[in-house]
């Protein structure tokens, strides 16, 4: 006679399940600034108990996607032009540095990795795919991180990974974004430190235009 055995998912596991389905829900835009997150409805969505949907609300609170508007009512984050300052002069301080490093440290290896992200990219970018533009485009960003070979300037961006996809994600102008990551891609592979940084430099200052314009129009342009 045999018998089975149901097996259980460790906590942890649901936790991480549940953070990053409702991560990627906020980011997706199906979660939009305001919606309420109730524990008990997201336990029976997910089929789980309430306590890895209220430690992945935690999370979500710790990583800026959610706060709490009163002790008893947690909702998505309604961005404010603030907000994206501050993202924008973090990247422009550790992901400028990054680019100069990966112009002086990327191997041949690291170079067709990029490569095959922009292509890629530009198979997406004629179909106007945003999902995959989103993802691919990100995916780029962390490579160039990656090639600076500096661990603690990768942990330094991770934590914010997560909220520049939601608030780029609605930046619409694909074809541009293609060439100036062409552009940063080729500094980086000239060897160059100066001229990656450069090019890193610009790109982010013409991202957060861009950014802005697009979650807050004109009138939350910087002067």
């Amino acid at each position: 006679m045999s018998s089975t055995t149901t097996k259980i998912e460790p906590l942890g596991a649901v936790r991480e399940r549940v953070l990053a389905s409702l991560r990627q829900e906020i980011i997706a835009g199906s979660l939009r600034p305001g919606d309420r997150l109730v524990e008990r409805e997201l336990a029976d969505r997910f089929g789980v108990s309430r306590v890895p949907v209220r430690e992945a609300i935690r999370a979500l609170v710790a990583e800026g996607f959610v706060h709490f508007e009163t002790p008893r009512r947690t909702v998505v984050r309604r961005l404010t032009p603030h907000d994206v300052q501050e993202l924008f002069e973090l990247r422009e301080a550790l992901e400028v540095y990054a680019a100069g490093l990966a112009a002086a440290r990327a191997t041949p290896q690291d170079l067709a990795q990029v490569e095959e992200l922009l292509d890629l990219a530009a198979t997406a970018t004629e179909a106007g795919d945003a999902e995959v533009i989103t993802d691919v485009n990100s995916r780029l960003h962390d490579r160039i991180v990656a090639m600076a070979a500096n661990s603690l300037l990768t942990e330094a961006l991770e934590p914010v990974a997560g909220r520049l996809r939601w608030m780029t994600r609605r930046n619409e102008e694909w074809p541009q974004l293609l060439v100036e990551h062409r552009e940063l891609y080729e500094a980086i592979a000239s060897g160059d430190p100066d001229r990656a940084r450069a090019h890193a430099l610009a790109h982010v200052r013409t991202n957060y235009r861009s950014t802005v314009r697009h979650l807050f129009g004109e009138a939350g342009m910087p002067d």
